[in-house]
């Protein structure tokens, strides 16, 4: 299905792809390539290094059932999604970026916490900004992560990034580390509900996850947010052709 709203000016991030439109599992290529159907603004999807340093796709610390951080990517290669899928490798996933027409899909590229501490979570983040370089998809790339530090370090190193700190800090604290935005739960804006006129005044995106319901995707639309993270990219799409209808 085709909208008139176009990739580059809708606030619809995928999360974890656009998996339930697809009945495809999570952080899969399938549901990464559906998010660029829809023309998603962006596709979100998270990423861990193995063992052997190869960084792979997926959300939780391991694939089903396998630690990953313990793990070889050949060892990760022996289970399979749902959909007959193996574990992506972070390369496959910008590759499929990379093959887009003029209206692009952001790669909404989170590094995940190393259950192996803060030097392993910096190692991810240097081999996440070698891997961007090299496949030459600075572009079309957007970071997130938890680890503030890390966060941070990303910054330093590759100070052309768009990076969004995950972890609740304040706007003048982002602003003043260098980074590019606010990207928290509906609950930290609810409870701090200046930060997104704050964060605008300062120059800084503002993004919002993991957002569900048509009454909170309405709201903070109304608020004026850069970007809304949802499971449901295609209802989240409709609703704003919608809204510019009225």
């Amino acid at each position: 299905m085709s909208y008139t709203v176009k990739a580059q000016n809708n606030p619809v991030i995928a999360h974890r792809g656009a998996w339930q439109e697809q009945i495809a599992p999570q952080n899969s290529r399938a549901a990464l390539k559906k998010a660029i159907e829809l023309k998603c603004y962006g596709s979100e999807f998270d990423v861990h290094l193995t063992k052997d340093n190869i960084l792979v796709v997926n959300h939780d610390k391991d694939f089903l059932g396998k630690d990953i951080a313990s793990s070889t990517y050949k060892e990760l290669l022996d289970l399979k999604m749902a959909n007959g899928e193996t574990i992506p490798k972070v390369e496959e996933f910008l590759k499929i970026g990379k093959k887009q027409n003029k209206h692009k899909t952001k790669l909404i590229y989170e590094i995940k916490t190393s259950p192996l501490g803060i030097e392993r979570t910096k190692e991810t983040v240097r081999k996440s900004v070698e891997m961007v370089k090299k496949m030459k998809v600075e572009d079309i790339t957007e970071f997130i992560l938890f680890d503030y530090e890390s966060a941070k370090e990303l910054a330093i190193i590759y100070p052309e990034a768009i990076v969004y700190s995950l972890t609740a800090v304040t706007p003048n604290k982002i602003k003043e580390d260098g980074l590019s935005g606010l990207d928290f739960h509906f609950s930290v804006y609810d409870k701090n509900p200046d930060y997104i006129q704050t964060a605008k005044s300062l120059g800084l995106k503002t993004n919002v996850w993991t957002v569900n319901k048509e009454a909170d995707m309405n709201r903070f639309l109304d608020k004026g947010i850069d970007f809304i993270t949802t499971d449901h990219p295609d209802q989240l799409l409709k609703l704003i052709e919608e809204r510019a209808k009225k």
